[in-house]
């Protein structure tokens, strides 16, 4: 069976952890960040993501604080999120949310708190 130490997943989610700065919520699954920002239908900047440990299954995680403040910067649709390094111009994670909400320019956003984890191998 195959296996990897804590310190491999680690690793990779402490990237989420340190340098996740940014959480964009969009209409579609972008899969870069000049598609993130510009697809963008609002953010939450000091963003809160928490360091790795066990996952719910098996594996790692990182969680994400939930947001009550995010900014809504255009009407539309939502159904992903996207976080990224802004500083290093980098898209990190995406993923779909629970749900899709309809959201209003000028209006904030809400979001749960949500785990991003990597299984164990298989």
């Amino acid at each position: 069976m195959a296996t990897l130490n804590d310190r491999v997943y680690d690793l990779g989610l402490n990237v989420l952890d340190t340098e996740a700065n940014v959480l964009h919520i969009n209409s579609l699954e972008t899969s870069t960040y000049a598609q993130t920002t510009s697809n963008s239908l609002g953010n939450k900047t000091s963003l809160s993501v928490g360091a790795p440990a066990d996952g719910a299954v098996s594996g790692r995680r990182v969680t994400v604080a939930a947001i009550t403040d995010g900014a809504v910067t255009s009407t539309g649709t939502v159904a992903f999120y996207s976080l990224v390094d802004s500083s290093n111009v980098r898209l990190l994670a995406t993923g779909a949310l629970s749900s899709s909400q309809s959201v209003t320019s000028a209006n904030t956003f809400t979001l749960d708190a949500f785990d991003i984890e990597i299984p164990d191998p298989a």
